[in-house]
């Protein structure tokens, strides 16, 4: 069976931990204190030496980092990645759009939020830092609603990876001080997401292994 390294409070990790639910797949989940510098203890980093979470390990062993990573190795072969050669490259359009543009603001606004002790702590640069990236996070936002204006998914009118890569820090966005009520398409797309079958939140925890 295939094991999961993650935590509850990772949209990178709930990303994976959705699909995996929506396809229905059987796994272990281990849970990884980040509070504790468990991604950071040896045990870990011969598991991915990046130290990140999340990390998937295939049944031969093999570790596989890097959340769309894991997107792309799971939706293989089936509806959540296109066949097509265009809608496969619009996917992956999406995919990079969230890593360059969407993560770094709504996602480090959101972990500077829950967790004040990370990030700069000088109150003067914090507060400019935190300023613009919710200037940057407010435009990607408004981005994603022009597009869900026109189409009710982000490729060929079905839920995809590319969804779901957008999905798991848009949906707690709001946990980082973030209005999604300016964004109606965006909160539309955000119920459409939340009404497929299968679906867990992002609090939804699975089997937990702890590590060792």
């Amino acid at each position: 069976m295939i094991t999961l390294h993650d935590n509850l409070v990772s949209g990178n990790g709930y990303k994976v931990r959705l699909l995996l639910a929506l396809l229905g797949i059987e796994h272990h989940w281990i849970d990884i204190d980040l509070d504790k510098k468990e991604s950071r203890t040896p045990e870990f980093l011969a598991v991915n030496p990046a130290g990140r979470i999340p990390v998937l390990v295939l049944e031969d062993g093999t570790a596989l980092p890097e959340s769309n990573a894991i997107l792309n190795y799971l939706a293989d072969g089936t509806g959540w990645l296109p066949s097509g050669r265009l809608d496969r490259a619009q996917v992956l359009r999406w995919q990079c759009y969230e890593q360059y543009e969407h993560e770094p603001a709504l996602a480090v606004v959101r972990a500077w939020t829950l967790h004040p002790e990370w990030g700069p702590q000088d109150p003067a640069m914090r507060a400019a830092l935190l300023a613009e990236k919710r200037e940057k996070g407010t435009a990607v936002l408004g981005v994603m609603d022009e597009v869900l204006r026109e189409a009710p998914f982000f490729v060929a009118g079905a839920p995809t990876i590319a969804d779901l890569t957008l999905y798991a820090y848009t949906v707690v966005a709001p946990e980082g001080g973030f209005d999604l009520a300016p964004f109606p398409h965006v909160t539309a797309w955000l119920d459409r997401i939340a009404a497929l079958p299968g679906y867990v939140p992002i609090t939804h925890r699975p089997g937990t292994h702890r590590p060792g």
